[in-house]
């Protein structure tokens, strides 16, 4: 029982690798929530081994009190033995994403949804959807750490 105390009071590791390398990397995090294609996770110490596929969604993370939230893109996550890997397509803390740029993406991701809709494209209107959910989720990333 002591054993389990001391083990939840370390925390978990997690570690976040994107094609651009390792995007975060911290030990005696409380917490982290994923939202994975099942539905939305939230991992602890001592949690059962979990692996998920995860949505273009937020990924919040929990350390000494403090909350950071991420954009993620898709990707993977594993836990096991008090580690959490993610393995994104790509990822940003909500302080370095660009809004504007976000802005941009998500514009030409309307503009791009709509022609592929007039012209019935069903490949591009995937493409498009994907790249407006992208954009989307950047923008409620960034907005939520602006609004902490």
């Amino acid at each position: 029982m002591a054993d389990e105390k001391n083990t939840a009071s370390k925390g978990i590791t997690v570690k976040i690798v994107t094609p651009e390398g390792d995007m975060y990397s911290q030990d005696g995090v409380e917490l982290a929530i994923l939202n994975t294609q099942g539905g939305q996770v939230g991992v602890m110490a001592n949690h059962v081994p979990v692996l998920a596929a995860l949505s273009i969604s937020e990924l919040v993370i929990k350390k000494d009190g403090r909350y950071l939230p991420l954009a993620v893109n898709g990707g993977i996550a594993e836990f096991s033995n008090s580690v959490l890997t993610v393995i994104a397509d790509s990822a940003e803390t909500s302080d370095k994403i660009d809004v504007s740029r976000a802005k941009s993406a998500k514009e030409r991701a309307e503009a791009r949804l709509a022609h592929a809709q007039e012209i019935k494209n069903q490949h591009e209107i995937v493409l498009a959807r994907v790249a407006l959910m992208r954009a989307v989720n950047r923008i409620q990333v960034a907005s939520v750490n602006s609004g902490r």
